[in-house]
């Protein structure tokens, strides 16, 4: 799978902007699966087969696979999306950032070990902590820009010869760093004003934007400041407002509910493609 033009088929074909955050918090699972040593595979399993076709890429976040001692489970469950959802990508949340020697190591895992589609990493040591992610040309390079929680501004609004230490970061992958056309940018829905700015200094470059749903992000400003002409260039996250949308055994109907009525408020706003 190469990540960009999988990405840009499931954008077309599913007619989604979706991605589903997978963050399982056990002490949040329905009570048939507390206690049970494979239940966040279960969990996340079922959550991805109620809604694959609703999404244009699925986010497991390492932290909450790792946390558990379950990094066999996430494994697991990446060959389960590619092999029962093909040509759906699966970007692994690590926000990883570390020399070069370190960042290759990490690659490895990512893309060798998990069979990740794409990651997302940090730029603030520069462009030789990103070359070993870049060496994988099929895989996706998701650099953190400006984050939705409200700490960012702490150094992502600094100035930095005149602009905005946030708008260095996308010039400086817009322009220099991606060559090869992997990357793309992570921005917060929670800041509308600055997709706009992103989505404006790096063309059509595609956005993980998270903070919708739980963190209060909005769909119609996130969609009108960051959507492409074409009808596309964002993967919108929704993690906990879709995993945890009802406690009881029917937890996967509940949740692909509320996956749909995302993506169809997404698609409201939405430019559609001609």
């Amino acid at each position: 799978m190469n990540f960009m033009p999988t990405l840009s088929a499931a954008w077309r074909d599913r007619n989604s902007l979706l991605c589903v955050g997978l963050d399982p918090d056990p002490t949040r699972f329905p009570a048939h699966l507390k206690g049970r040593p494979d239940a966040i595979f279960e969990f996340c399993s079922v959550i991805v087969d109620a809604t694959a076709d609703l999404v244009c890429c699925f986010k497991p976040q390492i932290a909450y696979f790792a946390a558990r001692r379950a990094e066999d489970q996430l494994e697991a469950l990446i060959a389960h999306i590619h092999e029962k959802h093909p040509g759906t990508p699966v970007i692994l949340d690590a926000k990883r950032g570390d020399i070069g020697s370190t960042a290759e190591q990490y690659a490895i895992e990512a893309f060798e070990r998990f069979k990740a589609d794409a990651i997302t990493v940090n730029p603030y040591l520069g462009r030789d902590s990103i070359e070993p992610y870049l060496a994988y040309r099929d895989k996706g390079v998701i650099l953190l820009c400006r984050t939705s929680n409200p700490g960012g501004s702490d150094l992502q609004f600094l100035d930095v010869g005149g602009e905005k230490l946030y708008e260095r970061v996308a010039r400086l992958v817009d322009t220099l760093w991606n060559q090869s056309g992997q990357c793309a940018l992570v921005v917060g829905a929670t800041f509308p004003a600055e997709i706009a700015q992103v989505r404006a200094l790096t063309g059509n470059m595609p956005l993980l934007v998270p903070g919708i749903g739980a963190q209060g992000g909005d769909i119609e400003s996130t969609v009108r400041a960051g959507c492409t002409p074409s009808g596309d260039g964002l993967m919108i996250n929704s993690s906990r407002a879709i995993l945890y949308a009802q406690d009881g055994e029917d937890y996967a109907a509940a949740a692909r509910r509320v996956a749909q009525a995302t993506r169809d408020a997404i698609n409201r706003y939405r430019r559609q493609p001609a």
